[in-house]
C-alpha cells in the first residue's frame, strides 16, 4: 500500500490483526499510526506494512474486549454502538471516518449520540453485540494464525482490563475534549462507558483516543 491512499479512520490489518488508522504523519519514518481495535493499543507503522480493509454487512470483530457484529439492516435503539462508515457531518457535528459512536436517542432512523452528534441513517451501520452464523470474522487477517487461547484472551474484558490496569481512566480524572474544547472530569464509570461531569457519557476506548481526549489530570497521582 501507498502512503498517499492511507486514509485517517480506515480499518487496516497489520501483523494480522485488525486496527483502524487514527492519524498520518508523512514526515515521519513510521508514518502511519494505529489503534489495534481489539484493545486500543497505539501502533505505529508504515504503509507498506498495512493492507487496507472496508468493512461491510455481517463482518464481525473484536472491540475493546468484545465482539461485535455489523448489521445494515438493524434499527438502532439507544445504547447501541454504531459504525460510522459513509460520514458526512453537519458543520456542528464531530465525528469522520469509521467512528463508533454510542446512541442516545433515535428520530426516524437519524440519531443523536451520546456525543450530541446528529447521524443520519444514511451514514451509519449498527454494532450488534455478539456474532452470528452467518458473520464472518475480521478481527485477524488469517485466523488459523491464532491460537485458541489467544483468541480467548481477545474476547476477554476480564483479561483487558487486567492488562489495562495501569492506563484505563479512574473517577477523578479530568480529560480535555479536543473537539469541543472542554475539560472535564469522570464522575462515574461502568464496565466500558464513562460518565463526565457534564453528562457526556462514552465508550471507554474514545478517551485512549488522542484526537479526541487528552488527560490533563490523573487523580491517582495525589494518592
Amino acid at each position: 500500500m501507498k502512503l498517499f491512499q492511507v486514509r485517517k479512520g480506515q480499518f487496516v490489518f497489520y501483523k494480522n490483526e485488525l486496527h483502524k488508522v487514527y492519524s498520518v504523519k508523512p514526515m515521519f519514518k513510521q508514518s502511519v499510526h494505529l489503534y489495534r481495535l481489539k484493545d486500543m493499543q497505539q501502533i505505529l507503522s508504515k504503509a507498506s506494512e498495512i493492507h487496507p480493509y472496508k468493512p461491510k454487512h455481517k463482518d464481525t470483530f473484536i472491540f475493546y474486549g468484545k465482539r461485535y457484529t455489523v448489521d445494515q439492516n438493524r434499527k438502532p435503539e439507544p445504547g447501541d454502538y454504531i459504525l460510522i462508515v459513509k460520514p458526512a457531518p453537519d458543520f456542528l457535528d464531530h465525528y469522520s471516518l469509521n467512528e463508533i459512536e454510542k446512541v442516545d436517542n433515535v428520530e426516524d432512523g437519524n440519531v443523536v449520540t451520546t456525543r450530541d452528534n446528529g447521524v443520519k441513517h444514511s451514514e451509519y451501520v449498527v454494532m450488534v453485540p455478539g456474532k452470528t452464523e452467518d458473520s464472518e470474522d475480521i478481527s485477524y487477517y488469517d485466523k488459523a494464525l491464532v491460537s485458541e487461547e489467544q483468541q480467548r484472551e481477545d474476547e476477554s474484558p476480564e483479561f483487558l482490563a487486567e492488562k489495562d490496569s495501569e492506563m484505563k481512566p479512574v473517577v477523578g480524572d479530568i480529560y480535555l475534549d479536543n473537539q469541543t474544547n472542554t475539560k472535564a472530569m469522570i464522575v462515574a464509570m461502568t464496565e466500558n462507558e464513562i460518565v463526565f461531569g457534564h453528562g457526556v457519557r462514552v465508550h471507554v476506548s474514545e478517551v485512549l483516543d488522542e484526537d479526541k481526549y487528552r488527560l490533563v489530570y490523573r487523580f491517582e497521582e495525589d494518592l
